[in-house]
C-alpha cells in the first residue's frame, strides 16, 4: 500500500486491497482514504467513533451543566480569548453570546449529530471581530444610509 501519511492510503489502495485497509484502519481506528478526483474521507472502526461521539457528548452536557448553574459562563468566558483569540474585539455580551451559542451548537452536534452549526456559529462570530477590528471601517458601516442602492445580485 503507497500512502503519504502512517495513517493514510489511497483509494486505488482500498480498491485493490480492501482486506488489508480495514484491518489497518481496525488497527489504528481510522485511516485517510485519499482519492485524486474526490475529496479525501476517513474509514473507521465503528467502536472508535462511537467512542468518539461519547467524548464530544460528555463535554457538551459538561459545558451546558456549567451554564445551567453559572447563567453568566463566568468560566467559559474567561477561557474563549485562548481558544479564540480575536474575541478581544467582541463586546462583554457578545462575548457571552457567542459562548452560549457555541455551546448550544456543540450540544448540537454531540445529540443531534449537526456538525455544521458549531462550523456556522464560529464563522460568524469571528466575521463580526473582523469587523469591529477595523474601528474606522466598523464606524462607516455603523453610519445611516439612505436612498435606493439598486439592485441587488445574489450569487447561488
Amino acid at each position: 500500500m503507497s500512502a503519504g501519511h502512517a495513517d493514510a492510503v489511497t483509494f486505488s489502495d482500498l480498491s485493490r486491497n480492501p482486506r488489508a485497509v480495514a484491518e489497518r484502519a481496525a488497527r489504528l481506528g481510522r485511516v485517510r482514504v485519499t482519492h485524486r478526483d474526490a475529496p479525501d474521507f476517513y474509514l473507521t472502526a465503528a467502536d472508535h467513533e462511537e467512542e468518539r461521539d461519547r467524548t464530544l457528548a460528555t463535554a457538551s452536557r459538561l459545558f451546558l451543566a456549567l451554564i445551567k448553574h453559572d447563567p453568566t459562563a463566568r468560566a467559559l468566558v474567561i477561557a474563549m480569548p485562548e481558544v479564540f483569540p480575536w474575541v478581544r474585539h467582541l463586546s462583554s455580551d457578545e462575548l457571552r453570546a457567542f459562548t452560549l451559542e457555541l455551546v448550544e451548537a456543540l450540544s448540537d452536534a454531540a445529540e443531534l449529530d449537526v456538525d455544521v452549526t458549531t462550523r456556522e456559529v464560529i464563522a460568524g462570530w469571528r466575521s463580526t471581530a473582523r469587523i469591529k477590528a477595523d474601528p474606522a471601517g466598523y464606524a462607516e458601516a455603523r453610519k445611516a444610509t439612505s436612498g435606493d442602492f439598486g439592485p441587488v445580485q445574489v450569487s447561488a
